[in-house]
């Protein structure tokens, strides 16, 4: 087992300095990934590479994931402790950039509401080992909109997506719904996530998309077919991962961005103006 993991320790870190040296310079990781192992693995790659030309993101937060849930923290103290500890796994004497994976919403209730932007999403009602069950009926997105607001503990959302699309309901039946959430002051803006280019511009015609979340990775690039060119380069990038070299992959048509920290990266299109100025062609 010892040899196993050293074995897959140096591929990880030949594939990270390959990457470096085809000029990804953005490596992204958490301490939860791998229960701490991925942030080891990404500090012995940067002991063999410059570190003032690597810029370093890596998270915070999650405390528990299991099938009963996940068990989330925010307090100061937690965050201070998982920053050292980060620091000490890493070996580096700072984080570039430094995320909350996943928001402590006891701790909102200590920060200016109006200087937080707050996503939160609705449609997946089951999903396990054998299936996944989704629902975007008007009546359960509504219900699933109140019971944000109520367990967050605000009047508002600023972005509310639809996690997966309910293929059994129109889409303009969910916007619909959504588009009255948004005159009713509960939610400010619509997202959609994993959405074909037609779901697209059909929920579009009924109230502005304001962000699509789809995935993007080395493994997945059919989105380059139609959903880049649908949003336009009239977008702003919200993300899970992003590499600084990825406005010249849409700028110069390169391909150089880093897949080897995580296989599969969640991509956020955030439309100019909030979507209200957005075209979907």
């Amino acid at each position: 087992m010892h040899h196993e993991w050293l074995l897959l320790l140096e591929v990880g870190i030949s594939i990270i300095k390959h990457a470096f040296h085809s000029g990804i310079t953005f490596f992204d990781t958490s301490d939860f990934y791998g229960a701490n192992t991925n942030e080891v693995l990404v500090g012995k790659a940067l002991k063999q590479l410059p570190r003032e030309k690597v810029e370093l993101a890596t998270k915070f937060g999650i405390v528990k994931w299991d099938s009963n849930g996940v068990v989330v923290k925010g307090t100061p103290e937690y965050v201070r402790s998982c920053c050292e500890a980060s620091l000490n796994r890493l070996g580096v004497e700072y984080i570039d950039l430094y995320y909350q994976h996943r928001i402590d919403t006891t701790a909102l209730k200590q920060l200016p509401r109006e200087k937080v932007q707050l996503a939160t999403k609705f449609g997946i009602v089951k999903l396990d080992s054998n299936s996944v069950i989704i629902k975007g009926t008007p009546e359960y997105v509504r219900s699933c909109c109140e019971a944000s607001l109520n367990r967050l503990g605000v009047e508002y959302i600023d972005l509310y997506y639809q996690h997966r699309i309910d293929t059994t309901v129109p889409i303009e039946d969910t916007m619909g719904e959504l588009k009255k959430l948004v005159e009713e002051g509960k939610i400010k803006y619509i997202g959609l996530s994993e959405a074909s280019p037609e779901t697209v511009r059909r929920a579009h015609a009924v109230h502005p998309i304001t962000a699509l979340q789809i995935e993007w990775s080395l493994w997945t690039r059919d989105i380059e077919e139609e959903i880049v060119p649908l949003c336009s380069l009239s977008f702003y990038f919200l993300m899970e991962k992003l590499d600084t070299c990825l406005m010249n992959v849409l700028k110069k048509g390169t391909r150089n961005w880093d897949s080897s920290i995580q296989p599969s990266w969640s991509w956020t299109f955030w439309w100019q103006s909030c979507g209200r100025k957005c075209t979907c062609k």
